[in-house]
């Protein structure tokens, strides 16, 4: 298992979003994502989310909410835990990302790109404020088949 941070951060109704296509072996790939990566050893989910946030964008979170915690179960790919962050409140100058390409999306527009539809989830959970969650994500491919938000199931289908 490992644990990653994903963090939203937002600007004049627009999000800052990560467009993954410049790594060809890339479970994102070609998707639509928030700001975050893998922690690294010690760190805890608020040193890893400031870090890659500086390393990925240039910028600096000058305050930020932890939202919750995203356990993301899939047939193809390692059970990660990621920790949900969101700000609107950052410094510095943006900067070229060798994970792909940067750009700040209408958060109206962010369900219409291709995006883990998982993602639709906490998105509008970050949108409504909500209190820290808990939220399970199990994926048959690339498709959701069950989403478990603080111990109740909200969406559950077959893996074909």
């Amino acid at each position: 298992m490992i644990n990653t941070t994903l963090c939203h951060i937002e600007k004049d109704g627009k999000y800052l979003m990560l467009h993954r296509i410049k790594k060809e072996k890339d479970l994102n790939r070609d998707k639509w994502v928030g700001i975050g990566g893998k922690f690294e050893k010690g760190e805890s989910p608020e040193e890893c989310n400031l870090r890659e946030i500086l390393e990925e964008t240039g910028l600096t979170l000058n305050s930020y909410r932890y939202c919750g915690i995203v356990t993301f179960v899939s047939d193809k790919w390692e059970t990660e835990y990621m920790h949900i962050f969101h700000s609107d409140n950052f410094s510095g100058e943006l900067k070229a990302c060798d994970e792909g390409v940067l750009e700040w999306v209408d958060i109206s527009e962010i369900y219409n790109l291709p995006i883990w539809e998982g993602d639709k989830i906490f998105l509008k959970l970050i949108e409504e404020k909500t209190p820290f969650f808990s939220l399970k994500l199990e994926y048959c491919g690339e498709r959701l088949v069950k989403a478990i938000l603080n111990g109740k199931i909200i969406k559950e289908s077959i893996c074909l």
